[in-house]
């Protein structure tokens, strides 16, 4: 079996735990049409500077590794139009397509791998006017030359980009704090066995126990969008999670996300990149 058809056995379950209770909700969220995903509410902060009236409204937006779809749905309340998401877990589909139709929402939802994007729904060649991928994404790639060359054969003409994702730092820093026990440069890749998700509560509900991670520099992350014709716009380094992504952060309510406490040495935890087509 390859790398990645471990990582898609083990999606696959981890949809099911995010979608029945991991991801709080569902039902809730659907019905609520003013809720907003607090990881889509930073990407828009992202994006804001770059967009006409800072907003996605009227645009056409694809969302890549959509996974249980409710970001998704955020962005379609945000406004954007044409809406689709893409996945290569047919599990976080299945509830993507069921939350879109309890929120009455249009969403189109495609199966594929995000490093061939364009081969999945050649249909929108040169046609989506923001693609937007977020938290937790391409650690799970093995390379992200495919990855950018999609990205810019789907994006329409004055089109944006952006990426915010887990700082490339942290795939090199060690689980329990803040020592180097891995290489940071592309190349480096991790297997490891979990039963567990990120998720409250996840513990040994992962039958699929067999997890495989890239690391991606920002070397590699830039280089492929300018190789792929696109031209950077921003690059940011955030001090704020999605997820306790390492063991020492602390829950910020004001921000709705994981940091440092005030007294360890400070790192970015994130980081974004908003490239354009021109």
């Amino acid at each position: 079996m390859s790398d990645v058809a471990d990582n898609l056995n083990n999606w696959n379950d981890r949809a099911v735990v995010h979608a029945n209770g991991g991801y709080g909700d569902l039902t809730q969220f659907a019905k609520n049409q003013n809720a907003i995903t607090t990881t889509v509410k930073r990407d828009l902060d992202v994006l804001k500077p770059f967009l006409t009236h800072n907003s996605v409204e009227n645009k056409r937006l694809l969302h890549l590794q959509c996974h249980i779809g409710d970001d998704t749905l955020s962005w379609a309340r945000l406004g954007a139009k044409d809406v689709y998401g893409l996945d290569f877990s047919p599990a976080a589909l299945k509830y993507a397509r069921k939350l879109a139709q309890e929120a009455n929402t249009s969403i189109t939802y495609v199966e594929g791998d995000a490093r061939y994007a364009a081969e999945a729904i050649p249909e929108k060649l040169g046609q989506f006017d923001i693609i937007v991928t977020s938290a937790g994404t391409i650690t799970w790639l093995p390379e992200l030359k495919s990855w950018a060359k999609s990205i810019g054969q789907l994006l329409a003409p004055g089109g944006i980009f952006m990426i915010r994702d887990n700082h490339p730092l942290l795939f090199a820093l060690d689980n329990a704090g803040l020592e180097i026990k891995l290489g940071y440069f592309s190349g480096t890749e991790i297997t490891y066995q979990s039963d567990a998700s990120y998720t409250p509560n996840s513990n040994g509900k992962i039958k699929h126990q067999t997890n495989h991670n890239w690391a991606h520099d920002f070397a590699e992350i830039i280089n492929s969008l300018i190789a792929a014709g696109l031209t950077i716009k921003n690059v940011g380094e955030h001090k704020i999670s999605d997820w306790k992504s390492l063991p020492s952060l602390i829950y910020d309510k004001s921000q709705e996300g994981w940091t440092l406490p005030a007294d360890s040495p400070q790192i970015p935890l994130t980081f974004s990149v908003v490239a354009q087509k021109l």
